[in-house]
């Protein structure tokens, strides 16, 4: 575990209980005590923390905003970026299949694993300075936004309103890829108007980028 300590400490400046934080780098392609409790508890804790920093940062946003802005700064791709930017690519333990099918560069994994670290530190020193780690890890993504985001989704939905289209129909229209890393693509249409398609290594994320493809769509229309 000497190259593991090495980089706890490095991290998050050494821990008392490396076990735990070696198991939230544990994929269950590796061992049945893996990172999915520790990333329940870390989604949590992640999604507080960014909750509270954004009130204090937006005192004058109304909760709508607020909500667009958390909901872009938690998904699994934000999260993958940390993961990466903190080297957890090569901390993670996989076994030699989900290696080989590429999970060292899943978004998911890398995602999962962020959080579950997240529900390790917790775990081993309380709320605040798991926080502090989370603002600084997360560092100037916060204000990278500008003005709050608005979700494709959401997005499409209303232009359809304001237009007079039918609301947004999505329909899964392949999935590919192992468990650990799939890929979904997904088609999104207004009626007989106008369709796009996406893809996505979540059902949601393929949806999001059909949504995105579409309003480009029909924004030029």
């Amino acid at each position: 575990m000497a190259a593991l300590d090495d980089w706890l400490d490095a991290t998050f400046g050494g821990v008392a209980a490396p076990e735990r934080f070696a198991r939230a780098l544990t994929h269950g392609s590796q061992a049945a005590d893996n990172y999915e409790r520790l990333e329940f508890l870390g989604d949590r804790v992640l999604g507080l923390t960014i909750a509270e920093w954004l009130y204090s940062r937006y005192p004058a946003e109304p909760e709508g905003k607020l909500s667009r802005r958390l909901n872009a700064l938690v998904t699994g791709p934000v999260c993958a970026d940390v993961a990466r930017s903190l080297g957890i690519r090569d901390q993670l333990r996989l076994g030699k299949q989900a290696r080989d099918d590429g999970a060292a560069d899943s978004d998911n994994v890398l995602g999962d694993v962020m959080e579950a670290l997240i529900g390790a530190l917790f775990l081993e020193r309380g709320f605040d300075r798991t926080a502090a780690f989370v603002r600084e890890a997360w560092g100037d993504r916060i204000d990278a936004q500008g003005a709050a985001p608005r979700h494709p989704k959401s997005a499409l939905q209303e232009w359809a309103a304001a237009n007079q289209r039918r609301a947004p129909e999505y329909a899964i229209v392949d999935r590919s890829g192992p468990h650990h890393a799939p890929r979904f693509k997904v088609s999104v249409s207004l009626g007989n108007y106008a369709s796009a398609e996406g893809e996505g290594a979540s059902k949601q994320e393929a949806e999001t980028a059909a949504a995105t493809a579409l309003l480009k769509v029909v924004e030029k229309r």
